[in-house]
């Protein structure tokens, strides 16, 4: 009769137990939302897609050589003395053309580390989490502004500037050299120059040699002492 009764209550404490987790949630509120029509509110600093603002973009590539995937691609060219680029929101020049700005988001681990080494601020992590594709290719993010036609333009007009400043290089006026003052020429017979006849050459004295103390009538006898 005890092992009948046991085994009820192991029966019902065993689905207590099971059904604990569900008892405490039975009375909670819910917090199922309706996406994509609601939204969760992400925190501030949440590291999602990336985002860069080309108008402050100087060409350095910090952030592509700080990225661990390589997913930042980054192309530039010089520009001519005589283009203004203008300034960043911080007050850098810019110097550079910035031809080509792809980021392959398809890679990016969101570690955020190219984000601080940036000097202009330009590049940042963004709440944006709704990206996906049916193809790949279209998770490579462009964000350069210069058409192609720009971008062949600057690169006729540096190449013409930079053969303007080869051939003034050029034909500028090389440096000459200074003469070299000839040798004085010894006139045939001269005699050579030399310590005279007869002269003493000077040196270090010879040392004079050391004489041997007068033997002691305690020092023992020594070989000179036996041959005599």
């Amino acid at each position: 009769m005890g092992t009948y009764f046991r085994n009820i209550w192991e029966g019902v404490w065993t689905v207590l137990v099971g059904m604990k987790i569900t008892f405490m949630h039975m009375f909670t509120p819910a917090v199922t939302i309706q996406y994509p029509d609601v939204r969760l509110k992400l925190p501030e600093r949440a590291r999602n897609r990336l985002y860069v603002n080309m108008d402050d973009c100087i060409g350095c590539d910090q952030c592509s050589m700080a990225c661990p995937v390589d997913c930042i691609t980054i192309e530039t060219l010089k520009s001519t003395p005589d283009v203004d680029l203008g300034l960043t929101s911080v007050g850098t020049k810019k110097r550079l053309y910035v031809t080509r700005f792809d980021i392959d988001i398809a890679k990016c681990c969101y570690c955020g580390l190219c984000v601080p080494p940036c000097p202009t601020e330009c590049i940042k992590m963004t709440d944006v989490y709704e990206f996906s594709e049916f193809e790949r290719t279209n998770l490579i993010y462009k964000f350069s502004t210069m058409a192609s036609a720009d971008i062949d333009g600057a690169k006729t007009k540096l190449a013409a500037y930079e053969k303007e400043q080869a051939e003034k290089k050029a034909a500028a006026p090389k440096p000459v050299a200074p003469a070299a003052t000839p040798a004085a020429r010894v006139p045939a017979g001269a005699k050579p120059v030399g310590v005279p006849a007869g002269a003493k050459p000077v040196g270090v004295p010879a040392a004079k040699p050391a004489t041997q103390p007068e033997p002691s009538p305690n020092d023992p006898p020594t070989n000179s002492d036996n041959k005599a």
